[in-house]
């Protein structure tokens, strides 16, 4: 079925559209409509990101007026970039239908008042080579499409959102280094399907919630940016939603409502620790597609008009964060710190969410244990979300890496963090970490046994040749890179085995030290840049 279906009003139709809601657009079904799209339009161009592990461009629409010719210059353009991706888990279609709706919608108003203030980026398909996969047999606990989706995992068996940290994809590759870095955008959606409790609302949205992060970001989305936009969903798009998460215990709801997934190895939590507002999407499996596509599809629109009413608000909360993250990173305080072991408590105050009875079954070999009858009712529970550091270290001036590791290198290049190499020798006072403990998991996580640390830091004065490796915290992505960088870090480099072979000796007991080293204290290093 070709996603080029013309309606008796003249109007292009997705597959989802064209079907009846029965089917979703496979590759070519995308590629064709963006073709379309571009034909009847001045306001929108098309580009590739990544090529995919089986040989599929991924595309990007650049949607603005006037549409411009390259990513934007602050100073030249007050306009605000708003990125909207879908399709990372290909079984999970609906933003990938409804943003492509959007996209044809916005681009058909004869004077679109909305791209007078933004730029709207879309990658509809961002794991192709998952998509192509469609079958019926996927995904069968979630209402429609009938004929089938696609797969979770892209052409490498990766689970893309895994994979922010160690971007090992090349669509995430493609996403950090063409949307990310080039565009800077201020506001990025990651559209995708739930898997958990039932509930009647057919959307559901959150904010982007580690810790390490800005936590003055995470208050405005939680505070002002959310529910506003939740507003605007059920009071202008009569669309019923609800903050995501899961029911701790679903026989027993007043338990609570929580949500668990605080790593920034998923995309919204690690756009957050680059000082830019995450939002995760995740429309409800057990709505009708229908219900999912068009809930999707308000969902993007309320993003619009409450991005386009707060333009200003945003960029300057962003600056203002970004010029806090570097006046942190030129003289860091003895209270400044970095998360590197976090909780969850609720929030002070409750949420609603409509959901149904459920009778338990005594089967023990059935799941879930119970079953979901006809009878609504409402619950007034504690939301979980709230994660605060139980365990920190000292946020410092710089990392220094002795070793010359250009695969480790390259992935700091890639994710737009600034490195440096020092010119000269230099005898620093410096923080280093002993291993006493490394253990791998006993099951493969996206391909690595990842790492369970143990250590210490101990200070001493160590002798640092030209050449090595500078990471300075005065700058706007100085989060994400202590993040990477920190030993101890559940989601950095040593955790995902980029430093396995430094560490463990080939003959003999005990661990070589951590190669990475930290400068607590402002120090002169002569150095060179290298990006």
């Amino acid at each position: 079925m070709s996603c080029l279906s013309i309606s008796g009003q003249g109007k292009l139709l997705t597959v989802a559209e064209s079907s009846d809601f029965k089917s979703t657009s496979k590759y070519d079904d995308v590629m064709n409509f963006i073709g379309q799209l571009k034909t009847s339009s001045r306001l929108i161009r098309v580009e590739t990101i990544a090529i995919s592990t089986e040989g599929r461009g991924i595309p990007l629409l650049i949607i603005g007026n006037p549409l411009p010719k390259s990513p934007l210059l602050p100073e030249k353009d007050d306009r605000i970039v708003v990125y909207i991706q879908a399709n990372i888990h290909a079984g999970e279609v609906e933003g990938k239908e409804a943003s492509l709706m959007f996209a044809r919608d916005l681009l058909s108003e004869k004077n679109p008042d909305l791209l007078k203030h933004m730029i709207l980026l879309i990658c509809p398909n961002v794991n192709p080579d998952g998509n192509e996969k469609i079958n019926p047999a996927n995904r069968t606990n979630q209402e429609g499409p009938v004929n089938g989706v696609g797969v979770r995992y892209n052409g490498q068996f990766l689970d893309l959102n895994r994979d922010a940290m160690k971007a090992e994809s090349p669509e995430i590759r493609g996403v950090i280094k063409k949307v990310f870095n080039e565009w800077d955008p201020s506001v990025f959606m990651d559209c995708h399907t739930t898997d958990g409790s039932y509930h009647v609302e057919p959307v559901t949205f959150t904010w982007m919630v580690n810790p390490a992060g800005d936590n003055s970001l995470i208050h405005y989305m939680r505070d002002k940016m959310i529910p506003e936009m939740s507003s605007i969903l059920l009071k202008k798009y009569e669309t019923g939603n609800c903050y995501y998460g899961e029911f701790k215990n679903m026989m027993k709801p007043e338990e609570g409502w929580f949500y668990d997934a605080a790593d920034p190895r998923y995309m919204t939590n690690y756009f957050g620790l680059r000082n830019r507002l995450g939002i995760l999407n995740e429309n409800y499996v057990h709505a009708d597609y229908k219900s999912r596509v068009l809930g999707c599809y308000f969902l993007i629109k309320s993003l619009a008009d409450y991005v386009s009413a707060n333009k200003d608000e945003i960029k300057n909360l962003l600056r203002e964060v970004d010029a806090k993250t570097i006046r942190r990173g030129i003289s860091p305080s003895v209270t400044d710190s970095f998360a590197i072991e976090y909780a969850v408590r609720p929030l002070p105050e409750k949420v609603t969410i409509k959901t149904y009875e459920v009778e338990p079954l005594n089967d023990p070999d059935v799941w879930p244990p119970f079953r979901r009858t006809d009878r609504q009712k409402d619950v007034t529970v504690p939301y979980y979300i709230d994660f605060f550091p139980e365990k920190s270290v000292k946020f410092p001036f710089a990392y220094l890496m002795k070793i010359n590791d250009q695969n480790v290198a390259d992935l700091l290049i890639i994710h737009g963090i600034k490195l440096e190499r020092m010119s000269s020798d230099a005898n620093l006072e410096v923080d280093r970490f002993d291993l006493s403990g490394l253990e791998g998991s006993s099951r493969l996580n996206q391909g690595h046994y990842t790492n369970k640390i143990k250590g210490k830091f101990i200070s001493e004065k160590i002798e640092f040749p030209a050449g090595t490796l500078v990471v300075r915290t005065a700058q706007p992505l100085a989060n994400l890179a202590a993040y990477l960088l920190e030993p101890q870090s559940n989601d950095g480099l040593l955790t995902w085995n980029f430093f396995d072979r430094y560490l463990v000796p080939q003959w003999g007991a005990g661990y070589y030290q951590y190669p990475v080293y930290k400068v607590n204290s402002p120090v002169e290093m002569k150095t060179i840049p290298l990006n």
